[in-house]
């Protein structure tokens, strides 16, 4: 078994993001990499993910996530990769291993809370049905780059954040006007 370290394009990370998959299909084959390989995923010189390789069709190199760290990726200094010039690279496995234990392990699982996430939009309608109708047209039409997602650990509304494109995101307009 090989250890890689990839690059995925900019548009795929921003997919990955703010959607939850199992697997992360990387388009433009996978070159040496064979079934069962590890693999970094690195994004703007930092390791977001520790995945595997799994079988695919076509010209396109499937991973499935072992590890993430996507809200607190490790730096990939280590791996001296030009993002320019390669999209696949060999990575030495003592340098693999210290940047895919830096990403975490069992004891990220074992600190998973509870979190209650909610889309609150005022809709004008003559009947439930139709608020409902409405409600999922303006999600599926505004999507997460213009609605706010809010989220908070379940029991403590108070610690409530807003969240756009997956990163917190300022929802008071008192606070911007004052900046």
């Amino acid at each position: 078994m090989a250890q890689w370290a990839v690059i995925i394009p900019a548009d795929r990370w921003a997919t990955e993001r703010l959607f939850h998959h199992d697997t992360v299909n990387v388009s433009g084959g996978a070159g040496p990499i064979e079934p069962d390989d590890e693999v970094l995923l690195v994004v703007g010189g930092e390791v977001v993910a520790l995945a595997q390789a799994v079988e695919a069709d076509g010209d396109e190199l499937a991973l499935a996530y072992l590890r993430r760290a996507f809200d607190q990726p490790v730096p990939a200094d280590e791996l001296h990769l030009d993002e320019h010039d390669v999209r696949i690279a060999p990575v030495d496995p003592v340098v693999f291993r210290r940047l895919a234990g830096a990403i975490g392990g069992a004891t990220a699982v074992a600190e998973k809370k509870t979190w209650l996430v909610s889309v609150a939009l005022p809709i004008e309608a003559q009947t439930p049905a139709e608020a409902v109708r409405q409600f999922w047209s303006h999600m599926l039409e505004l999507g997460p780059v213009e609605l706010p997602t809010y989220v908070w650990p379940s029991g403590n509304e108070l610690a409530m954040q807003a969240f756009v494109l997956g990163e917190e995101a300022n929802q008071d307009p008192e606070e911007e006007d004052e900046d």
